[in-house]
């Protein structure tokens, strides 16, 4: 009998998937949970996927290669989809794909499966990545191809007897870079959340009344001290999570432009991923260059789009973080920051590499700025505008005479 592999979390839509896909297809079913950072129990979602009768799980610890492979090279391109959304589920997708076609060659299967519905991003980046690792591997998404609706799924899962505990009425996806909430009452634009909904940050009228000062410190762009502290990226992401959470930062409720062309509202807990990213692009305006700055922001906008268009493997990807990683040779330093009632401010940034002179930037009379330079340079840099905007009045002058 053939195998399947399916992407497996204990959820309502990867829970139906397993009789359906048993139904439809005359298979054995494997079941994958990659461990990314998520809070879910792996043992509980074991012996779910086994009472459903599975042929054999695969519970994989990919942490710290969720980190060293997909989360640092996010933090150096300050990787943010629309200038908000810090990419978490868009970084798991791949990794989860490659773990899938990994246990596919292992079990000698034909196929793998995803619980991803026919609206949403992940059922491009999880194929997308599939079909280039492995071109040979039939792909099945039964929620897609079933064309089902929630309540569709729950009617299905209780005609067999599928038992899917505590239930939410929102979809809900996490991992240590953040969690995502959408759908239920927040289809409503106007609703806003309520606080059980959130679990990293914790409401502001319940957060300290003392402000707190942490440090970050880099090496070539990648965090590694805090307060510090030498931490690996697992413990680092962690506790900034906890601690930015605890001073209610981190929450993200925008409108998001969805790959398929739907608009849709995202709400986000992301404590880590946003101050780690704000210390980074402050340490990069110490170290790099005002030409080098505006560039690679153009890079890093490509790079989020990119990533989360699920593009993984274009080789346009490799090439960007070609030219990123050049940059991050000098964003070695520390950042300092200030945390109190959700709010976040940078107080306070050294560098070995830093490009601020003192004796350049100061106002006191240890200046060594000769200020009579400048007239020149003023003449000069706003000739060009200047005679244009004259040619344009004597353009308009004309016009009104006429």
């Amino acid at each position: 009998m053939k195998k399947i592999v399916l992407a497996y979390s204990g959820g309502l839509d990867t829970s139906v998937c397993v009789p359906w896909l048993k139904e439809n297809y005359d298979a054995e079913i494997v079941t994958m949970t990659v461990d990314i950072g998520q809070i879910d129990d792996l043992a509980v979602i074991q012996k779910k996927a086994e009472d459903l009768g599975v042929l054999n799980h695969y519970s994989i610890d990919a942490r710290q290669e969720f980190c060293e492979g997909y989360i640092f090279p996010c933090i150096r391109a300050n990787g943010l989809y629309q200038n908000k959304y810090p990419l978490g589920t868009a970084l798991s997708r791949p990794l989860i794909a490659t773990k899938l076609v990994d246990i596919a060659k292992k079990e000698g299967a034909v196929a793998v499966a995803h619980g991803s519905t026919g609206k949403g991003n992940d059922q491009v980046r999880f194929e997308v990545t599939i079909k280039g690792l492995d071109p040979s591997l039939e792909i099945i998404a039964p929620i897609r191809e079933w064309n089902l609706t929630r309540d569709q799924e729950l009617d299905y899962a209780q005609k067999n007897n599928i038992v899917l505990g505590k239930s939410s009425e929102y979809s809900i996806d996490e991992n240590l870079w953040g969690r995502s909430i959408e759908g239920g009452k927040l289809e409503d634009l106007m609703y806003e959340p309520s606080e059980e909904v959130f679990q990293l940050v914790t409401p502001l009228t319940k957060t300290s009344d003392n402000e707190e000062e942490i440090s970050l410190s880099f090496v070539e762009g990648i965090p590694k001290r805090l307060n510090g502290v030498e931490m690996g990226p697992v413990d680092l992401i962690l506790e900034m999570n906890r601690k930015l959470g605890a001073h209610g930062i981190g929450i993200i409720d925008h409108i998001e432009d969805r790959l398929v062309g739907i608009k849709s509202r995202e709400v986000y807990e992301c404590p880590a991923a946003i101050g780690i990213i704000e210390a980074h692009k402050e340490l990069e305006k110490l170290v790099l260059t005002r030409r080098e700055l505006s560039f690679k922001q153009r890079i890093e906008e490509e790079w989020a789009w990119l990533v989360y268009s699920g593009l993984w493997l274009e080789p346009l990807r490799y090439d960007l973080e070609a030219f990123i990683a050049l940059t991050q040779k000098k964003v070695d330093g520390e950042v300092k920051m200030k945390l109190y009632k959700g709010n976040l401010r940078v107080s306070g940034r050294s560098s070995p590499s830093s490009l601020y002179d003192y004796a350049m930037a100061t106002y006191e009379a240890s200046s060594t700025f000769d200020q009579t330079s400048s007239s020149g340079f003023v003449e000069l840099w706003g000739l060009g505008s200047r005679t244009a905007f004259r040619a344009l009045q004597r353009g308009e002058g004309e016009k009104n005479e006429k």
